[in-house]
C-alpha cells in the first residue's frame, strides 16, 4: 500500500537552548516520534537564526532566555528568513506578559519547560496545522488577566531590563557588562526605548521607569 505524502514527510526541527542536557532530553522526546528529526542544535538565538536560514526547518524550538541577542528579537528575523517555519517558545517563564510578547513577536506556540515532555509533541503538531498552541492553564490565565499583561509602549523584556538598569544609575558600558552584550547593542536598545516612549533625555527615562515600576534593580 502506498503511503500518503503526509505519512512519509518528515518534520524537521531546529532546537535552541543554552543547556546541553535540556537539548538532549528534548531530542530524545522528539526523535521517539517516527516523523520528527532534530536537524540542528543551537546554544544561542543568533546560532538558531543561522540554522533556520540554512535548514529551513518545519519547526524552531526556541528557549526564551539565552545569552546574547534576545530570543524575542530573533523571532521576526527567523520568520523573514524561513516563512514556513513555525516557532515554539520553550521557557521557564509562565507570566502572562511573556506569553503575550512571544505571540506578538510571531511565535505560534508557547510551552513551559516543566511540562515540555508531555506537551512539546502536541504543540508541534498543532502549530503545523496552522493553529497556535498554548496549554489550557496558561490560556485561562491569559484570558482572565485584567491588564494587557505587557510592559508599557510595547517595550520588549530586554528593553525593560536595560531601562531598569539605566534608571538605577548604570551607564551603557556597565549595562553591557551586566547583560553580556556589546555596548553598541545596548545603544541600539536604548535608541529603540527612546523611539517607543518618545523620550530623549536620561532624566526623563529615569522618571518614566520609576512611574511605570521598571526601576527595580
Amino acid at each position: 500500500m502506498d503511503e500518503s505524502p503526509e505519512e512519509t514527510s518528515e518534520i524537521s526541527v531546529v532546537l535552541a537552548d543554552d543547556h546541553v542536557i535540556v537539548r538532549d532530553g528534548i531530542r530524545m522526546v522528539l526523535e521517539s516520534e517516527a516523523d520528527m528529526e532534530v536537524v540542528a542544535e543551537a546554544g544561542t538565538a543568533d546560532e538558531a537564526l543561522v540554522f533556520v536560514k540554512e535548514k529551513q526547518p518545519s519547526i524552531l524550538i526556541l528557549d526564551l532566555n539565552m545569552p546574547g541577542q534576545p530570543s524575542l528579537e530573533i523571532i521576526p528575523l527567523a520568520i523573514e528568513a524561513s516563512p514556513d517555519t513555525r516557532i515554539i517558545v520553550l521557557t521557564m517563564q509562565s507570566e502572562v506578559q511573556f506569553v503575550r510578547s512571544a505571540f506578538q513577536a510571531g511565535a505560534t506556540g508557547y510551552v513551559v519547560k516543566h511540562s515540555a515532555a508531555s506537551e512539546l509533541v502536541e504543540a508541534i503538531r498543532t502549530t503545523l496545522t496552522g493553529e497556535t498552541y498554548l496549554n489550557a492553564a496558561l490560556g485561562a490565565k491569559l484570558a482572565t488577566d485584567p491588564s494587557d499583561g505587557g510592559p508599557p509602549d510595547e517595550l520588549t523584556p530586554r528593553e525593560v531590563e536595560i531601562l531598569g538598569l539605566l534608571a538605577n544609575g548604570y551607564m551603557n558600558p556597565e549595562v553591557a557588562d551586566q547583560l553580556v552584550l556589546s555596548v553598541r547593542t545596548v545603544e541600539t536598545h536604548r535608541a529603540n526605548i527612546q523611539r517607543k516612549t518618545g523620550i530623549s533625555s536620561r532624566a526623563e527615562l529615569i522618571a518614566y521607569a520609576k512611574e511605570n515600576g521598571l526601576d527595580v534593580p
